[in-house]
């Protein structure tokens, strides 16, 4: 499964994905992990300025999947936290999200 070619879908009722899933798609996403019931990375920046360019281009990926983070702002780094509230938990949107924020900073 390639989630960087799947879209969100709306997660009203749904429940959150087995253990055994969570762990099979986390092996995906490296330097991602789990807190409590989050997909969780902290990510690394020169500067402000790279900073929140990346913050910026997230919270279009965000608007475009309708599927927000919850973000921690720092002068050279953000941390960003997905989990799917409606699901009390992580669901496919927060994997899928993870790997689109992922690709923002794949260099050819």
């Amino acid at each position: 499964m390639n989630l960087l070619e799947l879209s969100c879908t709306p997660q009203h009722g749904e429940s959150p994905l087995a253990d055994h899933t969570v762990k099979q798609l986390l092996s995906t996403l490296p330097g991602w992990q789990i807190v409590g019931i989050e997909l969780n990375k902290t990510f690394h920046f020169a500067n402000y300025h790279e900073t929140m360019a990346f913050v910026n281009a997230l919270a279009w990926i965000a608007h475009q999947e309708d599927h927000h983070p919850d973000l921690s702002v720092h002068y050279n780094r953000a941390v960003v936290n997905f989990s799917t509230h409606d699901a009390g938990g992580l669901t496919l949107n927060d994997f899928i999200c993870a790997a689109k924020t992922e690709a923002l900073l794949k260099r050819p």
